[in-house]
């Protein structure tokens, strides 16, 4: 039975791959930070270890006690917890930022580190980065959400080539819209650390805000997160798995546009965008 960490599982996209793996077939150790969500995922009858990818020595207990109840055997890594900053980028400090990159980011890389040697040492393993559209281009007031994703994108690029030569494989999941709290979470971050009212951008916030607040899809072509188990298992199954995956038909039209168009058309049709999510959100 293949066993297989997945990250940030209390619900949305980590809860569903859990779910549809472990229904699979399976043996699926799921993480979670909230006593809570601990709790409620132990009831369901998951494996839970608690992980907090901002502090490095909950990062080093996670691996260390997966590498316990799996007697040093992981046949694949599915990266998935992560939060959005969202706020314009003149609007976060550097401490925010250094937040969103220390979860997003740093707590990645070093359960990454921490579990490569045992994937050497069996000579296999998947290492799969749930990514995002905005891992490939950038929105406004999502910087730091943009840049986090774009550090992922190039560490998993280069790690891809640097285990060119093992029976490691890397995969990046770039969904694109999907049916999950992360808009809920994304509008606590960003009331939590931006002061709105003293920002340049203020009535811009106004209609962000709408959108985040917004039940239901928010954006057209919205998929439920099963979508993103069908990737990870094509993922997890493949011979030869794709270095990507895009999952929604955003995710797979701005991959064309960067190829394409030239840069300042590009940014017209991104502003285009953002300005019809917070304008449809107000509606």
């Amino acid at each position: 039975m293949r066993k297989v960490l997945v990250t940030g599982c209390s619900s949305g996209i980590g809860y569903c791959v859990a779910k549809g793996l472990r229904e699979r077939g399976y043996q699926v150790f799921v993480t979670a930070r909230k006593p809570a969500d601990i709790q409620s995922l132990t009831a369901e009858g998951f494996k839970v270890i608690p992980l907090e990818l901002a502090d490095p020595q909950s990062v080093q207990d996670c691996a260390y006690e997966l590498m316990l109840r799996t007697n040093n055997e992981l046949y694949a890594i599915f990266h998935n917890a992560a939060y959005g900053q969202a706020g314009a980028v003149e609007d976060l400090s550097r401490a925010v930022l250094e937040q969103q990159f220390a979860a997003n980011v740093f707590g990645w890389h070093q359960l990454t580190n921490l579990l490569l040697p045992l994937m050497r040492h069996q000579g296999y393993g998947r290492i799969i980065y749930n990514s995002s559209l905005l891992g490939f281009v950038a929105l406004p007031f999502r910087g730091a959400y943009n840049a986090s994703k774009h550090a992922i994108e190039g560490l998993a690029d280069t790690l891809r080539l640097e285990l060119q030569d093992t029976g490691i494989k890397i995969c990046l999941i770039e969904p694109g819209p999907i049916e999950s709290r992360f808009r809920a979470n994304a509008l606590k971050s960003l009331l939590d650390h931006v002061d709105i009212e003293k920002s340049v951008h203020r009535d811009k916030y106004k209609g962000a805000i709408k959108r985040l607040e917004k039940q239901g899809p928010a954006a057209p072509f919205t998929l439920p997160p099963e979508a993103v188990l069908t990737k990870v298992l094509q993922a997890l199954e493949a011979k030869r798995p794709k270095a990507r995956y895009r999952v929604t038909f955003p995710s797979s039209l701005f991959a064309v546009c960067k190829r394409v168009l030239p840069t300042s058309l590009l940014d017209r049709l991104l502003l285009a965008v953002s300005h019809q999510e917070n304008q449809g959100s107000e509606s």
